[in-house]
């Protein structure tokens, strides 16, 4: 079963902060006014539910504010994004670069800039909201983009590739190759195979086209379609951490910004 942690995260700070307001407002004043005592003073004692609400309120409002607004962590669950992120690479995704949102909602209430060609984007997949993916931007709104051979062209120009190896040596199976991608340089898988997804798209207004950087290894816009903007979560900017299985021991090997 898909856990909506956000939704979870908003109402247990809606229900806290409830319990916490309702107890001031009414609650403290009538057992102070049954007790005897002034509603002012410390009281011995609090019912459950309140002091829990007063304790958790604060660490779920902080922590709702800085995954919501500011910094999310994620962990890469495929090989869709080798070699430039590992599966077991937990990363960390800058959701203010794209604009503060609504949690949950998603709607978008201060712009502060948008998805650049070369980003790094996790994103709500179109198919099931209640899922995240990660893919790099090739299309922006009112691109046309053409995938042909293995090769990529946006808006009719050829993104240059630069051979860097040809894996495994002796014998290759796939080339590892770097791509020049508008300002972003990276690297990316093909596989040596013929065949693949071909075909050529135009990127709708509020929309945007995305590709894994293994190539032919990559569940992405290619198959079904572009990613509209209200579902945007935010760039993903640096690996912290990396963590392939529960048993084995956290890797910091190749920590630092994501290309």
């Amino acid at each position: 079963m898909d856990l909506d942690f956000p939704l979870i995260l908003v109402t247990a700070v809606f229900i806290t902060g409830a319990v916490w307001l309702v107890d001031v407002v009414w609650w403290a004043p009538f057992r102070a006014k049954r007790d005897g005592v002034d509603s002012h003073d410390t009281e011995p004692s609090q019912p459950a539910v309140v002091e829990y609400s007063k304790s958790f309120f604060p660490v779920l409002f902080v922590v709702l504010v800085l995954r919501s607004f500011l910094y999310e962590p994620f962990q890469i669950p495929s090989g869709s994004m080798l070699p430039t992120l590992k599966i077991g690479d937990f990363i960390l995704v800058n959701k203010f670069n794209y604009g503060l949102r609504l949690p949950v909602l998603g709607t978008k209430v201060f712009s502060v800039g948008d998805p650049q060609r070369g980003d790094v984007m996790v994103f709500k997949f179109p198919g099931n909201h209640k899922i995240n993916y990660i893919k790099r931007v090739v299309g922006l709104p009112g691109d046309t983009i053409s995938y042909r051979n293995k090769q990529l062209r946006v808006n009719g120009d050829l993104m240059s590739l630069k051979l860097i190896a040809q894996l495994p040596p002796g014998s290759p199976r796939f080339q590892l190759l770097q791509e020049q991608l508008g300002d972003v340089n990276h690297r990316i898988y093909i596989n040596l195979m013929p065949g693949g997804r071909s075909g050529e798209w135009v990127v709708p207004q509020g929309h945007y086209f995305v590709m894994g950087d293994n190539r032919d290894n990559s569940n992405d816009s290619r198959f079904w379609g572009t990613v509209p903007d209200k579902l945007v979560v935010g760039e993903a900017v640096s690996v912290w951490m990396h963590w392939n299985k529960f048993w084995s021991l956290p890797s910091f090997a190749h920590v630092g910004s994501i290309d």
